[in-house]
């Protein structure tokens, strides 16, 4: 009994384990993509850095090395990340890492090498990163030299987001705005059969004040209370036709 115990037990944790390993790996392929990958005459070469990044994080490039023939010198493999500085209107090239992987070394037949490598992001720098590989190297003493440039890493523009989101809130209180201003003179309308310009509410205006001067004679309430009302509205009336017509003369 003690013994079916202990082989279930092994069993379940191997299970965990087994799981645990499948699911860092997921992450880490999610994480890392294949940006370049090639064959030359007795090299491989390939290329795993972030996927995404923002600005100010770092992201992780990872050089893969794979000697596929006898007698394989190599002079120098030089690697280069770059992005671009977004400088007032204009892009400056910032060399954000740069590093000689191997130098003056004979490589070993069937053997792969891997070089990892943690580089920082600036603030300033985002869009499309790139990598540039230089090697020069000989193989039977027949001389080789190989220079390639590729994107890598995509830095978000958090800036360009920011500016998109307050871009659609401003564009959907525009049209909030410009519907509570249809709405308003349509009501204007109905009230006093014209539209809400500044000529209707010139005139309002020059009603209310008539009805101003001429209240002191009035006694009947009836009077009173229209006066009331006609003060009210025009106050209401002019007071969201100002606050409505900023916005829409801004936009």
């Amino acid at each position: 009994m003690r013994t079916m115990k202990t082989v279930t037990l092994i069993f379940v944790m191997l299970i965990i384990t087994l799981t645990l390993v499948k699911s860092t790996t997921a992450q880490t392929s999610e994480e890392m993509e294949t940006f370049f990958s090639t064959k030359y005459a007795g090299i491989s070469i390939q290329v795993n850095a972030t996927r995404k990044t923002v600005p100010g994080a770092n992201i992780t490039v990872r050089l893969l090395v794979n000697c596929t023939a006898d007698d394989v010198y190599v002079d120098y493999l030089n690697l280069s990340v770059y992005g671009y500085k977004h400088v007032e209107y204009a892009l400056e090239k910032a060399t954000l890492y740069s590093i000689c992987v191997i130098k003056q070394t004979f490589l070993v037949y069937h053997n792969a090498s891997q070089y990892n490598y943690t580089i920082a992001i600036p603030n300033d720098v985002w869009d499309l990163t790139y990598a540039e590989l230089h090697l020069k190297y000989t193989i039977n003493d027949e001389p080789k030299e190989r220079d390639e440039t590729f994107s890598i890493t995509t830095v978000k523009n958090i800036l360009w987001e920011e500016l998109e989101e307050k871009y659609q809130n401003l564009n959907n209180t525009y049209w909030q705005l410009n519907s509570t201003v249809e709405q308003l003179n349509q009501t204007f309308g109905q009230m006093f059969q014209m539209n809400l310009t500044e000529e209707s509410l010139a005139l309002l205006n020059e009603t209310y004040w008539g009805l101003q001067g001429s209240s002191n004679d009035l006694g009947n309430t009836r009077m009173a209370v229209g006066i009331l009302a006609v003060t009210t509205v025009f106050f209401v009336a002019t007071t969201l036709y100002l606050v409505m017509r900023k916005p829409k003369e801004s936009w």
